[in-house]
């Protein structure tokens, strides 16, 4: 028997798999702005940085394999600091299975405790199972950016979305 997938807080020893569950995602230049992940030493010290930060950061996990992530990192300016934004990313074959869903369920669960009630993203318009997921867990359209992503000289429109705390 298969054993269950796993969502675990960000730890150094994810650097790698981490890295490579991203690259993947991003080769794939639908889901991400970036088309490919950072080279391994620059994924160790961003990996590093964010367990040192306890950041709101979590890994999917197949046994060791990560299998996805999500993030929410806080703006840095005052005014906007209750502000975090979203990003997030599945292997092809882990997709539509809750895995998401328990992925930013507990990001949101972490940015709320740590103060963050402004939570932001942005995600190509003709993605309807992110948009789907998104809308199930409080996010709401607040704008479509028209050309916002481009890959090999095709332009993509982006729907801005936003999940305010309650109260």
């Amino acid at each position: 028997m298969k054993p269950a997938i796993t969502i675990n807080p960000v730890a150094l020893h994810h650097a790698s798999g981490y890295r490579d569950c991203l690259d993947t995602v991003a080769r794939e230049k639908r889901y991400l702005a970036q088309i490919e992940a950072l080279p391994l030493a620059r994924i160790e010290g961003f990996v590093a940085d964010s367990v040192a930060q306890d950041a709101v950061q979590f890994m999917a996990l197949d046994g060791d394999q990560v299998v996805g992530w999500a993030d929410i990192f806080p703006a840095w300016a005052h005014a906007v600091a209750h502000t975090g934004r979203l990003g997030m990313g599945l292997l092809p074959a882990y997709r539509s299975q809750g895995t998401g869903r328990r992925l930013l369920q507990a990001c949101i669960n972490k940015a709320t405790a740590k103060g963050i009630t402004r939570i932001v993203l942005e995600v190509r318009a003709d993605n309807h199972r992110a948009i789907g997921l998104y809308t199930a867990l409080g996010f709401e359209h607040e704008a479509l950016m028209r050309h916002a992503m481009r890959f090999d000289g095709q332009y993509f429109d982006a729907v801005q979305m936003a999940r305010l705390a309650d109260g």
